[in-house]
């Protein structure tokens, strides 16, 4: 079964379960933007932005070629401590030039990261505006997928609701999880950065469940690039 990546109580699609999990606790998902048609697939050394979706903040979208390359040094700036990113602009060329691109803008400035899991998948999901899990950009990009993704604790990859429906919601893998490869992993934080997400773990979720709102609120207040 295809995983899906998060979505909280509130959304509309139904949630897809991992196979295989312990805990069947649903994959991270981004369940408001359509599904992304084989042409939206991008071409040699350009990128394809389509339209998708209301956008939860107003954006301008991407640039078709990316600007960035090689390893981009970031930095989540949030309410529980700074964040480190180190992202492969050269692996995942459209993934981060779109990060970039919302992260100048501040798209993802005094944001709220709005799920937690805690049993099975181990991941913090940020990037929506809105913090219901249904908020992107406006727009849809495809995945940079090779099919040998994995997703150890320090992972930073693209939340999707199937193949190509990337936006602006990612998540941080806090311990090693295991999800199909289906996911773009365009980035890893540095140990500092992974022990900030671990700490905001520890303290669970707002319900006491497996899944939901971490009862740690985390508030991006600023994303700073290179």
């Amino acid at each position: 079964m295809r995983a899906r990546l998060l979505a909280l109580p509130l959304a509309v699609a139904a949630l897809a379960l991992l196979s295989g999990c312990a805990s069947a606790a649903p994959a991270p998902a981004v369940t408001a933007q359509s599904t992304a048609s084989s042409a939206d697939a991008q071409t040699a050394g350009t990128c394809t932005y389509s339209a998708g979706g209301a956008a939860a903040r107003e954006v301008t979208i991407p640039p078709s070629e990316p600007a960035v390359t090689g390893t981009v040094a970031v930095t989540l700036q949030t309410s529980a401590g700074d964040i480190p990113l180190s992202m492969d602009a050269d692996r995942t060329p459209c993934t981060v030039n779109s990060f970039v691109s919302l992260a100048t803008q501040g798209y993802y400035t005094d944001t709220n990261c709005h799920r937690l899991t805690t049993s099975g998948i181990f991941v913090l999901q940020c990037g929506d505006p809105t913090a219901t899990g249904m908020g992107g950009p406006g727009y849809r990009y495809a995945d940079e997928l090779d099919g040998s993704e994995t997703y150890p604790a320090g992972t930073v990859a693209m939340a999707n609701a199937g193949p190509g429906t990337n936006g602006s919601q990612f998540f941080l893998v806090y311990e090693d999880t295991q999800l199909s490869p289906d996911y773009t992993v365009f980035g890893h934080m540095d140990a500092a950065g992974t022990a900030v997400v671990q700490q905001i773990a520890a303290a669970g979720t707002d319900s006491g469940g497996a899944d939901g709102k971490p009862k740690t609120p985390v508030t991006i207040t600023g994303v700073t690039v290179g």
